[in-house]
């Protein structure tokens, strides 16, 4: 059985961590087994909307993850502040995917995965980033190096599961979950006089 986990803290950005959560579980119409958890240091979250988000799990759980997502969101700030939030992970780069949504590439920094690498972030967190000695793509959505990627801007999220879903599985398990989300017709042009 392979896993995914989405880890979420206090003040998540609300479509970082819904749409992943919606992508990833339509790969079980591809496989009935693959599991799908949110995960945090709580039994629930809350997000910067205001709504509360209860996990399914604790953070440990990205350790035997095969896909390990990092959302985005204010709270990112104080958890790579954290030492024992972070002594907490023990990710594998070599043989997990790791990924993530806007300021959850700090985490990922904090943990010492994009050390030498190139990677992207919302704007925001651009410096942040830097400063952990990352070299910051700034026009892309997408940054991706081995089995690790980085997106910004909330709607990459689309492209960067994708990218993860196709590392994990196969091209046309991407295909599919992909398509079941385009916008009807998307490709298609009419044009009336």
């Amino acid at each position: 059985m392979k896993k995914a986990v989405i880890v979420t803290f206090d003040k998540f950005t609300d479509i970082d961590i819904f749409l992943p959560w919606d992508l990833l579980n339509r790969v079980k119409l591809s496989d009935k087994e693959f599991q799908v958890k949110i995960v945090g240091t709580e039994t629930t979250h809350k997000s910067i909307c205001g709504l509360d988000l209860t996990t399914h799990g604790h953070i440990e759980e990205c350790n035997d993850a095969d896909l390990v997502f990092f959302g985005s969101g204010p709270g990112t700030r104080s958890v790579i502040k954290d030492n024992s939030y972070l002594e907490r992970f023990d990710l594998k780069p070599d043989k997990q995917i790791i990924c993530s949504m806007c300021s959850g590439a700090l985490v990922i920094a904090a943990l010492g995965h994009l050390k030498g690498l190139s990677a992207t972030t919302y704007p925001t967190a651009f410096e942040t980033l830097r400063n952990y000695g990352v070299e910051v793509i700034e026009n892309t959505h997408l940054v991706t190096h081995g089995n690790i990627g980085t997106a910004a801007g909330c709607l990459a999220s689309v492209d960067l599961i994708s990218w993860a879903i196709e590392k994990l599985y196969d091209k046309k398990v991407r295909q599919d979950v992909i398509a079941s989300v385009l916008p009807n017709g998307q490709g298609q042009v009419c044009i009336y006089p």
